[in-house]
Formats: structure tokens, sequence, C-alpha cells
């Protein structure tokens, strides 16, 4: 068997303001000794490809040119040397503002011809933090300096916020603020006035319209009163009604206050460039005909820059699509069952959690509460699968583990016919516990059982074809579809 394994790995970032295509190969090697349980780890990752960065094609304010779009994805890929079958795992992700586009649906399909056979489509906002925040590097820097770092990818339309505390994610959410939610003329005539926009105008006492020309202080204003709204996030001041005012729509509450303190601060999307290089004083504070430089000017000379440590992370403008191409994906455990490998790719599968009683119920052999839980959780999903998550237990006895999957199997009796019993455990039980629920299925009903994975009630996920001669699945866990 060899020890190492790489692959193509495609991100495809659909943004407020632009559209980037990246490729990467993920390496993945077995990191056990000789006569240990394999253990596969990803252990380097490297960009190969990086496109230009195209303005997003839009027929209107409220579609997406999807025609464009898979033209400009598919010169990259010819540009890259590479082909959609020569892509193993990644990320199309459709962000900020375009997220809430009419056909956002129907631009994933024209591009699935470029999905290769296991790439996820999602545009959940939560998950956009944490991919920009891992693009960024504030996630890795979190980790080797065993400390709190805040990033802040501030796009065209949103603010994507990501808190990390020695690398793992205790807080994130997203903001209606960003560089192209106010877009002018070179006379600075307003042509767009985004709903979110206008409320922080009118909090300032900042009168803007749409085909009224408006003052550069008063850009610079209610640039100010965005910032504003960023300090309050972080703890600088009391919320105001209003930051709730500007939540976006699908995202968790940012209650970063009330998390450790942060030590370090990142910044990363299109207006990072403006908090990090700043305005000088010959330059045109329009260049893109938006107000993204005006507002990384504001949020440099805010307090976000002086109350926490300000690092300049590996990724700005491109710290999402980056991500999403190289830090999507993770590995399960090694001691996993799978009975039918045709039953791969899996793509968009819900997550049913267990509660710990719901758990305990199902290791006395009780198969009632779940049976009655799937089949709740089954009527209120289009989803005709679902994958059954539990964090089981470090070293169940036989019988309990038994037990457990006695109650499972029944369980999956609520299933339609033909559905695989899909189980994700957090322990390294799901090989035995796997192999013990495909005795007691009948009807030769497939059974995958994976463990080292951890996801919460509504997350969904992917799972790809087995990889390292069928030790490892690759799983992409997604926090939100449509937000």
């Amino acid at each position: 068997m060899d020890s190492t394994n790489t692959i193509l790995s495609v991100g495809i970032d659909i943004g407020t303001s632009t559209t980037q295509v990246i490729f990467s190969r993920i390496a993945m090697e077995n990191t056990a000794g000789y006569f240990s349980i394999p253990k596969v780890s990803i252990v380097d990752k490297e960009v190969v490809y990086r496109s230009g960065i195209y303005t997003t094609p839009l027929l209107d304010r409220s579609r997406i040119d999807g025609d464009r779009v898979r033209d400009i994805v598919a010169a990259e890929f010819q540009k890259a040397g590479f082909t959609p079958a020569d892509t193993g795992t990644g990320a199309v992700i459709i962000t900020g503002e375009s997220a809430r586009k009419e056909n956002s649906a129907l631009v994933l399909e024209k591009l699935s011809g470029f999905a290769g056979e296991f790439v996820v489509s999602t545009a959940g906002p939560d998950l956009e933090a944490i991919i920009a925040g891992k693009g960024s590097g504030a996630q890795q820097y979190s980790e080797e300096m065993c400390c709190t770092a805040v990033n802040l990818d501030i796009g065209g339309g949103t603010t994507n916020l990501v808190l990390f505390d020695c690398g793992r994610t205790v807080g994130k959410g997203c903001l209606d603020i960003g560089g192209r939610l106010i877009r002018l003329e070179p006379d600075y005539t307003v042509t767009y006035l985004s709903p979110a926009a206008a409320l922080v105008a009118e909090s300032r006492g900042v009168p803007l319209r749409e085909g009224e020309r408006a003052s550069l202080a008063d850009l610079k204003e209610v640039c100010r009163g965005m910032a504003q709204l960023l300090e309050e996030c972080l703890g600088l001041s009391p919320p105001s009604p209003l930051l709730r005012r500007v939540q976006t729509p699908g995202s968790s509450w940012l209650d970063l206050a009330g998390q450790k303190p942060v030590r370090a601060i990142f910044f990363s999307g299109g207006v990072a460039d403006g908090v990090y290089r700043g305005l000088a004083g010959g330059d045109d504070p329009i260049p893109y005909g938006d107000i993204g430089l005006l507002l990384g000017e504001a949020i440099r000379e805010g307090r976000l820059c002086t109350a926490f440590r300000l690092e300049k992370g590996k990724e700005t403008i491109r710290a999402t699509v980056v991500g999403a191409g190289s830090y999507t994906t993770t590995l399960s455990g090694s001691t996993i069952t799978y009975t039918d490998p045709g039953v791969f790719p899996l793509k968009n599968i819900p997550v049913l959690k267990l509660s710990q009683e719901e758990q305990e119920s199902a290791f006395r052999g009780e198969a009632g509460p779940v049976a009655e839980r799937v089949k709740w959780f089954l009527s209120q999903s289009d989803s005709g699968a679902v994958v059954i998550a539990l964090e089981g237990e470090g070293d169940p006895s036989y019988p309990r583990l038994k037990a457990l999957a006695g109650a499972l199997g029944q369980a999956a009796g609520v299933l339609p016919a033909g559905a695989p019993l899909l189980l994700v455990v957090e322990r390294d039980i799901a090989k035995a516990l796997g192999q013990a629920a495909a005795g007691v299925l009948a009807g030769g009903r497939p059974v995958v059982s994976l463990d080292s994975i951890h996801v919460e009630q509504n997350d969904y996920i992917d799972m790809g074809r087995p990889l390292m001669d069928g030790l490892v699945v690759p799983v992409v866990v997604k926090t939100l579809i449509f937000g």
C-alpha cells in the first residue's frame, strides 16, 4: 500500500465584486508506524495555479450571469492545464450579496460540469467566514501561537468574522458591511445604495439617495459608521440596535465580545488592502466606483487596528478562494466501514445529531427514539437520506456496542428503500459499529460508518470516493447551504 497520495483541488469563489479560481495539490500520508493502526493525515497543501481576478458578471441587480461565469471557469481550467476529470475535491462557493441573487442555484448547476466527482457547492455565510479565516492564515497563526485571533473578511457585500482560539473556531458570523454597498459615478452620483448602507447612513444623519450626488465627507461618515459596527462586534463599545439590523440573514449571532480577549486581528477580502495600505494624499478615493477604499481607511483610522495586534495574513483578496480550494476537505479516521464503495460520492446530506439522551437509549438497544427522530427529520427535509451523527464512547463494552448497532440498524427501517445507513461518530468506534450494524440490516442496505468527524445539527456533509487504498474518505462539513 502506498503511504502517500496527492489529489488536485479546485476552488471557485463567486463573490459580490469578484470571481476567482485556484488549483491546489493536497498531499495525504499514512503517518502511523508499521505495527500501528493506520492514521492518514493531510500533510501538505500547495497552490499550483491562481486565476486572474474577474468582476463578477451580472445580468442585472438580482441575477448572476451564469453563462459568463461558466466561460470564466472554463477558460481558467484551460489556462491551468487541467480538466474537470483531474479534480478530486474542492469547493464552488457563492458568497456575499451574490449568495442572495435569485439564480444562485442555477449558476451552480451551470458549473456542475467543472465540479469533478467531488466538489462542494455552498454559500453559507458562517462557513464562508471559517474558510476565509483559514485562507488568510489567521487559523494557523492562532494554532501556532496558541492564542485568540480574529479574521475579518471584508468583501463587496458582507464582512465575515471568525474567532479562533488555539486554532479552534469559537465564534463566527456575518454583517452586511462591504465595499460595494454604495456605488458611485466619478462625479459621486450614487448609482446603488444597499438597504444596509441606507440604515447606516440614516443612523449617522447622512442624506444619501440613489440618483443624487454625495459628498466625500458624507461617504467618509458612513464608512466610519460601518467601522464602528465592526468595533461593537469585538466588544470595543456596547452593541447598538443597528448592529442586529445589519446582521446577514442566515448567519450566527456575533457574540464575539463574550469570548476570550482577542490577541491578534487579520483582515482579508477586497477591502483589506485599503486597511493595510491606507489612502495617500493624491489617491482617487473611489477608483472602483465604490466605497471600498474609504471603508478600509475608516477601519485603519479606527480602534480595530490599535486595540489588537494587527497582523497581515498570507492572503487578502484571495483568502476565500484559497480557503475554498485548500481547506474545505478533511479526512475521516482510518477505522471506518463502508459496505458498498459504489455509494460514493455523496453530496449535501443533512445531519441529524443525536442528543446524549437519544444516544444513551440507543446504547441500551432501544430503537424507538432514534427511529422517531429520523422519521420526523426526513419529513422536514427535502433529502431522501440523512447522516446520523453521535459522539460515541471512548471504549464501549462489546454488549453496549452491539446494542447500539442493533438500535441503529432497526431505526434504518424508516429510511427510504435502498437509502444507505450513514453514521458519523466523533470517537474511534466507527469500524466495529458499522460492521455490527451491517450484520443486523435486512435487504442489503449499504452502510457507511465514519469516525473522527465533528458535526452539529443542521450541518450538511459531502463524502468523496475513498482514498489511500480505501483507508479514508474525504469529507466536507458545510455549516449552511444557502444563508
